[in-house]
């Protein structure tokens, strides 16, 4: 940062210390990411649970992800339900903010995102679908392990951690839910998240628990 400020430096460093200053915010987002990781797979709960407003939520993050410089043409907000869930919501936003990421990262500009959220009789449901390059069947298996890239170099390129499914896996499990992931090479992926009844809380009541 002292180097990148510095007016006098000789415009031959100006590149290598852009691509220094890459390095370091990626090395930042690994740690920080670890340190989330850990925290899940520590089992401590150290936040109270309360209803979250998960359809909120979604709007906000398409809100963000449309005010990027770059991003897929189409980014659909489909909202079939209203109900709350009992929950972190920091750990509920990470689950979302995660998969939307990674949608918005292998999906091409022109073309689409989905994000939908739903309740039935089986529970509530959190889908990101997207019209991406797709994941080969062999390596669905494996996402949600620590570091697994499908592509290193494409990965790499794009800065991620390789953590992010890692802890989707692990938010989810401590909210008793399961992840399933369905992808097609060429075609698209869609990353669906299914919450229990239990933790499905009507509006009504969710206004009056957090009043």
């Amino acid at each position: 940062d002292a180097l990148a400020d510095d007016e006098k430096l000789d415009p031959t460093w100006n590149t290598p210390v852009l691509e220094m200053r890459r390095q370091a915010e990626r090395m930042r987002t690994i740690i920080k990411d670890l340190l989330e990781l850990s925290k899940l797979e520590s089992g401590e709960h150290t936040q109270e649970e309360h209803p979250v407003d998960m359809a909120g939520m979604l709007a906000l993050l398409r809100k963000e992800v449309m005010a990027l410089d770059q991003h897929p043409r189409n980014v659909r907000l489909q909202l079939d339900s209203d109900a709350l869930l009992k929950g972190v919501e920091s750990e509920l936003h990470s689950i979302a903010a995660n998969l939307i990421s990674n949608a918005v990262k292998y999906t091409p500009a022109e073309g689409e995102i989905e994000l939908r959220w739903w309740v039935d009789e089986a529970g509530a449901h959190l889908s990101v679908r997207d019209t991406g390059v797709g994941i080969a069947e062999e390596h669905i298996p494996r996402l949600t392990e620590r570091f697994y890239r499908v592509d290193p170099g494409r990965a790499r390129s794009m800065g991620g951690s390789g953590l992010g499914l890692a802890i989707v896996k692990h938010a989810l499990q401590r909210h008793d839910a399961t992840l399933q992931i369905q992808s097609k090479e060429g075609v698209g992926s869609t990353f669906s998240c299914h919450f229990p009844r239990s933790r499905v809380v009507p509006r009504s009541a969710g206004a009056l628990a957090t009043a």
